[in-house]
């Protein structure tokens, strides 16, 4: 119960910061679609650079001082941003740090919770719990987007950050003394390096695992792009205000709710393959309509920003339908001995390329326009579910791992 409220927490508390920060960029800062690619970049490029190692130093050491620590620096990242409004020296390349900063905890941190999550609960519970999560989280999404769009509108996008941090906070005091399954795994006199290549071994002879790592990655390229442009394609191109983005995204709150009610039959008819093609396919649909909404859609402003909170609920939906079953998938193949280096391998090979996905959508968005850079990510998205459906692996997907030797 304790770890469950403290996911909310840092769920609601998430939403809110995944608002009110761009807003900080493009409102506050006027930065170019350039300089928002930029900006998701910074957040994905500590997975090029810290995942393989932190799947080595998660095998090695308990999870929740790791989880615990990388929750200090968030809140601490995150409590900067209105710190330096107030004294007046926010600029864009000090949100380039708070994104590094950040996504360099999302890898330790998100790995560290991942596996913590599992010895938890149990790898047989893992897709009943993340339904169980996503239901929650639905609520979160409901609520947080259209808070945070008041405050942004009341308080200015970098005091509403103050929230997401004070979530971080209020997480660590639950989780700091937290009785649960983590012991200290026994000690490796292997060289690093060799704990990497055996990772990355393993996740190559995995036909199920490999299929998953080039999909999953070249969805993240296609989404950091999509989520660089997206807020500035909101507010310049559809007129959107804070507050009429906070409720777009609550609609999608109730996408990530479909998704939490649908997730367990969707799984007992269609496989978990079935279902992560279901949600991909709803992110492509998403990828696809948004860029063609116009500003004035049957005349009406309210109708295209009506639109766009319509297509946030796909969006959300799907992609809570692919990566639940993604990631209870991948932690059901894999021994304990290999889970801390699989989850942070897998991270590594998928989110590695993502700066490419924020960095091109940004450079034909500051060249050419912003929907044209939406435009390629759909493109994109259709090549990839298709290429995805005809993949033989993931119609085996669940199969047992493959002896290790």
């Amino acid at each position: 119960m304790r770890y469950w409220f403290s996911a909310i927490l840092n769920g609601f508390g998430g939403y809110i910061g995944a608002l009110a920060v761009p807003l900080c960029a493009v409102l506050l800062l006027k930065a170019t679609p350039a300089q928002m690619g930029m900006l998701g970049a910074a957040a994905a490029m500590p997975f090029a650079l810290f995942a393989l190692p932190a799947g080595v130093v998660l095998d090695r050491n308990r999870k929740l001082p790791i989880l615990l620590a990388s929750k200090a620096i968030q809140a601490s990242a995150l409590f900067s941003i209105p710190a330096a409004y107030w004294l007046g020296v926010l600029s864009v390349e000090w949100m380039y740090a708070v994104a590094f900063a950040t996504g360099a905890c999302n890898v330790v941190g998100g790995g560290a919770e991942q596996i913590f999550l599992t010895n938890l609960i149990g790898r047989e519970r893992l897709m009943d719990a993340q339904s169980k999560f996503a239901a929650t989280d639905s609520a979160s999404r409901l609520l947080a987007p259209g808070l945070a769009g008041l405050l942004i509108q009341w308080l200015t996008a970098p005091y509403a950050v103050l929230l997401n941090a004070f979530g971080f906070v209020l997480s660590i005091l639950l989780l700091r003394d937290l009785k649960a399954n983590d012991p200290q795994p026994a000690p490796s006199d292997k060289h690093p390096l060799r704990d990497i290549r055996d990772g990355l071994h393993f996740i190559w002879r995995q036909p199920l695992l490999r299929t998953l790592a080039w999909s999953v990655g070249a969805w993240h390229m296609l989404f950091y792009g999509y989520a660089a442009l997206a807020v500035l394609f909101a507010t310049r191109d559809l007129g959107m205000s804070a507050g009429m983005l906070g409720v777009a995204q609550m609609i999608g709150g109730l996408g990530v709710l479909a998704s939490a009610m649908m997730l367990k039959p969707l799984t007992q008819r269609y496989g978990a393959s079935g279902t992560i093609l279901i949600g991909v396919g709803l992110t492509t649909v998403a990828f696809t309509l948004t860029p063609m909404i116009p500003a004035r859609l049957f005349g009406y402003p309210a109708a295209s920003a009506a639109a766009c909170a319509a297509l946030s609920f796909f969006l959300d939906c799907g992609v809570m339908l692919f990566f639940m079953p993604y990631t209870a998938v991948r932690q059901k193949v894999t021994p304990d001995a290999y889970l801390g280096r699989m989850v942070s391998t897998m991270r590594f090979l998928t989110i590695a390329v993502a700066p490419i996905g924020a960095l091109a959508a940004g450079y034909i968005g500051e060249h050419f326009s912003v929907r044209a850079g939406m435009g390629c990510v759909a493109v994109g998205g259709i090549v990839l579910t298709a290429c995805m459906a005809m993949a033989p692996a993931l119609r085996d997907a669940g199969q047992p791992a493959a002896a290790v030797p």
